[in-house]
């Protein structure tokens, strides 16, 4: 009896133990319908249920980019006919910086449906297979599921109709935290502009006007407090009105178009000039008169039109903070303006209203004076490097390759160090007063831009620039992808010594990291050079597999040890290749047919690891056993590369 519990036991805790080892993902579940049309034709409908955090590519994907959801219907006997392009519902678009383009995503769900029409009456069932690729932060899976459609034997029957067309990817959690974002840039941006000649000098005179004109105090704070409230609500409508003159689905869109982004290029580009004193982008005087007049009148109305008055003569300085605020905005869609121009009004009128309540506090402002005008040459230079985020994005899409990375970052260096040259007093703009002498905090300024720029300088040979990596495009983008002046074979090429490559290896740019595609090849040439084996599950469409190749293999340490200590084997699970017909099977664990090269090493994947996310990384010895517990997607490069160290060393020690 003990022997029978022991064993018992033991099976339990075996059990738990593989449950808990295992990483089977099915994030995307599919389910199927068929809408009967009548005169023998049928919508045949796929749902794709998709897991929090997982997204679903789109059919549409162009060259060179992820994995597009794609649909085979089988159909060797010409039994049905398939009409017109199958059809998918509305997804999510924007460009995609690690693919440098376009891409259409699903979250939560998808249809799809295609419209067929049965040529043989005795037809009752379809199958279909799907092949897609889904994502989430940290890894992809690349996947196939069998689909099958059974049809009505007759024409009265017919399924329950679906809605195609209305689905929504709402990712609420990033729409979310894009908001907060637009938000509190806006806010900041807000306090910049109250810095500037067009406002600050207003906060003591419109302060000054509530304690005179007010009865006594409180009716002080009362108007104090609601000139605030208009300020915001002035902003607030603006926004609205931007929301609602081209919609929330229109912005959307319009933030991937290749226009929309040459067009806020010029506009930020303007505004830039505009600032840096060569003109004034003003309202017309007759709008300022006339508000002017109505304010006059006192009352809950004159303050709304004091408001507005504000908004109107400050406008030669707000207005291109409020345009590139909007621009900005707009590239997010949505809500996004009306939250952006909250956060800039609340800023605007929080001095104004809390100034109006405690009038003590204007003893501790700063004089008004020359350094107003400073502020707004800053933001002029500012805006002129941002606007170029903007012409970046719609040469990549186009793939001009105009505006490569190194042309960027040169553009970025020459206003970053005009910058720094008028900070320290080396060039006078038209606005500029005498400067006998420059302050200590414009000093500091103007060494921290310096130093910027010369941070950014290695850039043009190469340099990742990780502070400002979002904005200039990625390093394959570029006149040089190695890097000028890069040596092929600087820290070792996997210890060649110059020698022809063996059977079946390939250089990995940018790096010319030694790596084999064939898993025998590999293990036989890691055998005769008395290496460890480093297995690197990925995908020619995996987002986070680039992440580590382009920003953690590149660390020294790491990659003298990819280079010198390991043989790399790169098994792509997205390799679309058919393998011989003698080669494919059913694979015993998932049931599926495997036909391509990737289905055998996504296959592979999970009968050895129990696992089919990528990246996914394995450090094994000739006898193919594990050294070291298997690694996935670590952004941390000190903690991937002890990983790296751990298995070197047990390898040693065997």
């Amino acid at each position: 009896m003990k022997k029978v519990f022991s064993l018992l036991t033991l099976t339990i805790s075996l059990l738990i133990s593989t449950a808990s080892f295992s990483q089977i993902f099915e994030p995307v579940k599919w389910n199927t319908e068929v809408e009967d049309l009548g005169d023998g034709t049928f919508n045949l409908i796929m749902n794709a249920v998709i897991d929090d955090g997982w997204y679903l590519y789109s059919q549409a994907v162009p060259e060179g980019g992820p994995i597009p959801t794609a649909f085979t219907f089988e159909n060797e006997n010409g039994d049905f006919e398939l009409i017109g392009e199958t059809i998918e519902s509305t997804g999510k678009t924007k460009f995609d910086n690690v693919f440098e383009m376009e891409l259409t995503t699903f979250t939560k769900e998808a249809t799809f449906t295609q419209k067929i029409k049965r040529l043989n009456g005795s037809l009752t069932n379809i199958t279909a297979s799907v092949d897609f690729q889904s994502c989430d932060d940290e890894k992809c899976i690349f996947e196939m599921a069998d689909l099958s459609f059974d049809l009505p034997k007759g024409t009265n029957a017919s399924a329950d109709k679906k809605d195609t067309g209305n689905a929504e990817d709402t990712d609420e959690d990033e729409s979310d935290r894009g908001l907060w974002a637009i938000f509190f840039l806006a806010f900041f941006s807000g306090f910049a502009a109250l810095l500037t000649p067009c406002v600050f000098p207003m906060i003591p005179l419109t302060v000054s006007f509530f304690t005179k004109q007010s009865k006594n105090k409180a009716v002080g704070i009362k108007n104090a407090v609601l000139y605030g409230i208009f300020i915001i609500v002035i902003y607030v409508l603006l926004g609205s009105l931007v929301t609602a003159i081209f919609g929330s689905d229109v912005l959307n869109e319009l933030s991937t178009s290749v226009w929309f982004n040459v067009v806020f290029f010029l506009l930020l580009v303007v505004f830039a000039i505009s600032f840096l004193g060569a003109f004034e982008i003003t309202l017309p005087q007759s709008w300022a008169n006339k508000v002017d007049d109505k304010a006059n009148k006192g009352g809950i109305l004159g303050i709304f039109f004091m408001a507005l008055a504000l908004a109107i003569v400050s406008f030669s300085c707000t207005g291109p903070i409020v345009g590139g605020l909007l621009v900005e905005a707009a590239s997010k869609g949505g809500m996004a303006p009306i939250i952006g121009m909250l956060g800039f009004s609340l800023a605007i009128a929080l001095p104004f209203t809390l100034f109006a309540i405690f009038p003590g506090w204007l003893n501790s402002l700063p004089k008004s004076g020359g350094w107003l005008n400073t502020v707004k040459v800053v933001l002029g230079f500012l805006e002129l490097a941002f606007a170029f985020k903007f012409l970046s994005q719609a040469d990549l899409v186009l793939q001009l390759h105009l505006l490569e990375r190194e042309v960027f970052i040169a553009i970025w260096i020459a206003v970053f160090g005009a910058l720094a040259l008028y900070l320290l007093g080396k060039i006078r703009l038209p606005h500029d007063g005498p400067l006998t002498h420059i302050s200590v905090g414009r000093l500091l300024l103007g060494l921290l831009t310096l130093s910027f720029v010369v941070y950014m300088v290695p850039g043009l040979w190469g340099a990742p620039l990780k502070l400002i990596s979002a904005f200039p495009p990625p390093l394959e983008y570029s006149e040089s992808p190695y890097g000028v002046g890069f040596s092929k074979l600087g820290g070792g090429t996997a210890a060649l010594g110059g020698e022809e490559l063996p059977d079946g290896g390939h250089l990995m740019a940018p790096h010319d990291i030694l790596h084999f595609f064939d898993y025998d090849k590999g293990l036989k040439y890691a055998k005769e050079v008395n290496k460890p084996v480093m297995i690197d599950f990925t995908g020619w469409a995996c987002v986070n597999c680039r992440k580590m190749e382009q920003n953690v293999w590149p660390e020294p340490g790491v990659l003298r040890i990819l280079k010198n200590d390991v043989v790399l084997i790169s098994l792509y699970v997205d390799e679309k290749r058919k393998l011989p017909e003698d080669e494919q099977y059913v694979s015993p664990e998932t049931g599926k047919k495997i036909k391509t090269i990737g289905n055998k090493w996504s296959d592979f994947q999970i009968k050895k690891y129990q696992t089919n996310a990528q990246p996914y990384y394995v450090l094994m010895d000739h006898n193919e056993k594990n050294l070291v517990k298997p690694e996935d997607y670590n952004p941390d490069a000190e903690a991937y590369e002890n990983w790296l160290k751990s298995g070197v060393e047990a390898f040693k020690n065997q």
